[in-house]
């Protein structure tokens, strides 16, 4: 049971990844809610919250796209390790 978890674990991760494309990046607008750019890239690997503003993650250290929402509208993006 406990390998069908970790193997589980490591497909999501695995799908997850295959969203963070070059392709998709550039689908990404200013003005996007969240969820807009989540129907391109999928669910956030992570998120903050402060005074309005939410910056959230796709991906990990090496190879991810950020963005931040002001009053959820994208306005800050990048990536880092997106072909």
């Amino acid at each position: 049971m406990k390998k069908i978890v970790i193997l589980l674990a490591v497909l999501l991760s695995v799908a997850a990844c295959s969203k963070l494309t070059q392709d998709n990046y550039d689908q990404v607008k200013a003005g996007m809610t969240y969820d807009e750019v989540s129907r391109i890239l999928g669910k956030a690997t992570h998120c903050d919250e402060a005074v309005g503003t939410k910056s959230c993650r796709w991906g990990d250290d090496a190879k991810n796209i950020k963005i931040t929402f002001l009053a959820d509208r994208a306005t800050v993006f990048s990536n880092h390790g997106i072909q």
